[in-house]
């Protein structure tokens, strides 16, 4: 519904008579101590009032951007101060555009150009960050409705362009993944896991959270001494050194990303596992050999749906007569809207993430049963918490290491993945499959609920 707004209510000028002061116009940050330890907010600097007349249309324009958010509490700020909001109440965050421009950018294409006027600094946030997406994301929520014809063309060519084949797969996964290892040691956790951890309490560290994923994602495929595991996406190789160490398995894990796989041999053999994991610098197309469980944690992103199919048809053709396996993917509720464009031009190039539905669909064309599915999204919410925390602790380094629009585009990118999460926008899955005829599969979960029982004692 629109809201007409008054202008005695909405509009206020902050001129003269209402200056912005020092932490309205500098950079500012507050610290917090939470459950994972201390927490930046983020409440970056408020433009300068700058100057230039707002004529009506720029009005008219910023009240149908407050509307299209549902009648979220964020006011905006013009380039010469003045500032609309959609009610008398405060604001839980100000946004501040810098010009017209990208005020007209921000009405044509908000979900792509938000992300660029953000890292660019064209446009500002005046209070938490995360609490502002947080709330955008929950408006944009509501009453979703089907995507347009142009809408959906215009996903079709971004696909496209992004395409996974195993050419494409390679670029995209270079992209985020070789740009450094240095650089994920800044806020990863020890191990580097860069993928949803497991807190079996409100305090646990993140440390110990991976740890417990980890024993989780081998325990829901009953993994058993002895036995051979594939693994495609193997990150950093901290899952595939820690199912042959804890479960006496042996393990060829699979990724495409050089400076992982890299990384992943040399800790293997400075740990004296190289004898039971091998790490293959391959495409999970690729994978060969025979196995009793094949394992996935955050791979499934970057396939695409056009090629669930090869992912299936490899885990088919390496699975014997007892094989079960995990998928653990990030998700969404209503299968086919694309990840945000800003994040699949900036930082996850190629990336998709499924449906629940889409999923469980993979399956059906083979000999698989899905025996669990369970989510994990309010964990990989505090997950990205303690990511965020450590983000910011190392704001200095990361612009050492590259630079400030570099720092704010993932800034930008971890809080509102967080908020994606917190808000519902996306979802965490782990689905557990095995042969339809198999009855070599746990009688109840006990053997789960002992463990994490264990973790939380």
């Amino acid at each position: 519904m629109s809201r007409t707004l008054s202008p005695d209510r909405s509009v206020r000028r902050l001129g003269r008579d209402a200056a912005p002061t020092a932490s309205d116009t500098s950079a500012s940050r507050e610290s917090e101590v939470g459950d994972g330890g201390a927490i930046t907010v983020e409440t970056s600097a408020a433009c300068p009032v700058v100057g230039g007349e707002v004529s009506r249309l720029d009005r008219w324009l910023v009240r149908r951007l407050l509307e299209g958010l549902a009648g979220s509490a964020v006011s905006v700020v013009l380039w010469n101060g003045e500032e609309i909001a959609p009610s008398a109440a405060p604001p839980v965050a100000k946004l501040w555009i810098r010009d017209r421009g990208t005020l007209m950018k921000l009405m044509l294409q908000p979900c792509s150009q938000f992300g660029e006027a953000y890292s660019s600094r064209r446009v500002e946030v005046e209070g938490d960050l995360l609490e502002l997406l947080t709330t955008v994301y929950r408006s944009m929520g509501q009453g979703r409705s089907p995507a347009g014809l142009t809408r959906r063309a215009i996903w079709k060519l971004g696909a496209w362009l992004q395409a996974n084949t195993q050419a494409g797969s390679k670029r995209n996964i270079h992209h985020h993944y070789d740009i450094g290892n240095d650089f994920y040691k800044l806020w990863l956790d020890e191990q580097l896991l860069y993928t949803c951890a497991y807190f079996p309490t409100p305090t646990a560290s993140l440390e110990e959270a991976q740890r417990v994923k980890m024993d989780l994602v081998a325990r829901k495929v009953w993994l058993k001494p002895g036995e051979k595991v594939a693994e495609a996406g193997c990150g950093w190789g901290s899952l595939a050194l820690h199912m042959a160490r804890h479960f006496g398995v042996s393990v060829r894990a699979f990724n495409i990303s050089h400076e992982q796989i890299v990384y992943a041999r040399a800790r293997a053999k400075a740990e004296g596992l190289d004898g039971r994991v091998e790490f293959v610098e391959d495409d999970y197309r690729n994978i060969s050999g025979q196995y009793d469980a094949f394992v996935s944690v955050g791979m499934l992103e970057h396939v695409g749906q056009d090629h669930y199919q090869d992912l299936v048809r490899t885990i088919d053709g390496v699975l014997g007569p007892a094989g079960r396996g995990l998928i653990h993917s990030i998700g969404q509720n209503v299968a086919g809207w694309p990840l945000n464009p800003w994040i699949r031009r900036r930082i996850f190039p190629g990336a998709y993430p499924p449906g629940l539905r889409e999923m469980v669909a993979m399956f059906e064309p083979w000999s698989f049963a899905v025996l669990d599915v369970e989510n994990l999204r309010l964990h990989y919410a505090e997950t990205l918490r303690h990511w965020l925390a450590r983000f910011n602790a190392a704001e200095d380094r990361v612009v050492r290491m590259f630079d400030p629009l570099f720092l704010r585009t993932w800034r930008l990118y971890l809080a509102g993945s967080q908020a994606a999460f917190l808000s519902g926008s996306l979802q965490l899955f782990q689905l557990v499959f095995a042969r339809r005829q198999s009855n070599a599969i746990p009688w109840t979960r006990a053997c789960l609920e002992e463990a994490l029982a264990t973790a939380a004692g």
